[in-house]
């Protein structure tokens, strides 16, 4: 049985001690840590990497919302809150659970055997991975496995970096192709392609980078390019100097 390792955040304290008794009666779950507003739970979130955050959504200064936005990529989420309004929304970021205060024993045993489910079909391959953790001395890349918060105006999305197809520049934003999704996120092309893991995501060319696990058909273009298709149809040139590049990486 492994363990499971867990950050409660909160804001009121009393609600923190109540949780994390609760939490006592599953073996299979440590609290690791615990933060009362979502600045520290960042903090937390990133030095000790957990499995679970059992996260408050109305706290003052930020909202959990917002916390997940400035997370890199995000471990799997229970929200906590006293304010049923937000179900709608906690689900569509796909959270793990919802569940509202006083928490109920019952509830929580059901969101753990989620969680339990959820790790057991993914392999433990929901990890976070930030821009302080630093391996050898270098950053540690963000893989196909790793799942990010994407979040445009009032929409959020949790989504595997698997899924994303293709970021394109927009300015100081990239747009993210996903599914039928293509939210702005506040990230230069730049500073994705450093957190990429090179062997997936390719820089076609000055505005585009693709998923090579997502491209369906490679044609030649003008002037020694390639035109590259992907599923879903979307079509990105790569550039003479990168589609040397592209046919060093893809070929035997």
């Amino acid at each position: 049985m492994s363990i499971k390792r867990a950050i409660v955040i909160d804001d009121e304290r009393l609600a923190r001690i109540e949780l994390k008794k609760l939490l006592q009666e599953f073996s299979d779950v440590e609290v690791v840590d615990e933060a009362s507003n979502a600045d520290e739970g960042i903090e937390k979130i990133e030095q000790h990497n957990p499995d679970i955050v059992f996260l408050d959504i109305n706290m003052p200064g930020k909202t959990g919302f917002e916390l997940l936005q400035e997370l890199d990529a995000a471990p799997h989420i229970i929200f906590t809150t006293a304010y049923d309004e937000y179900a709608v929304k906690a689900f569509e970021v796909n959270a793990l659970d919802y569940l509202l205060k006083p928490i109920d024993p019952k509830r929580l045993a059901d969101a753990i055997l989620k969680l339990n489910d959820v790790i057991s079909a993914s392999n433990n391959t929901a990890v976070i991975h930030t821009d302080h953790e630093v391996v050898n001395g270098a950053k540690h890349l963000l893989g196909e496995k790793d799942q990010v918060f994407v979040k445009d105006g009032e929409r959020c999305w949790f989504v595997s970096l698997g899924e994303i197809r293709l970021f394109e520049s927009v300015g100081n934003y990239a747009k993210v192709y996903f599914g039928n999704n293509k939210p702005l996120i506040l990230k230069s092309l730049n500073a994705l392609e450093e957190r990429l893991d090179e062997k997936i995501f390719f820089r076609a060319n000055r505005k585009h980078i693709v998923n090579l696990r997502m491209i369906e058909k490679v044609e030649s273009y003008f002037n020694g390019g390639l035109m590259l298709e992907l599923k879903g149809g979307d079509k990105v040139e790569v550039s003479r100097r990168q589609a040397v590049r592209f046919k060093e990486m893809t070929s035997l």
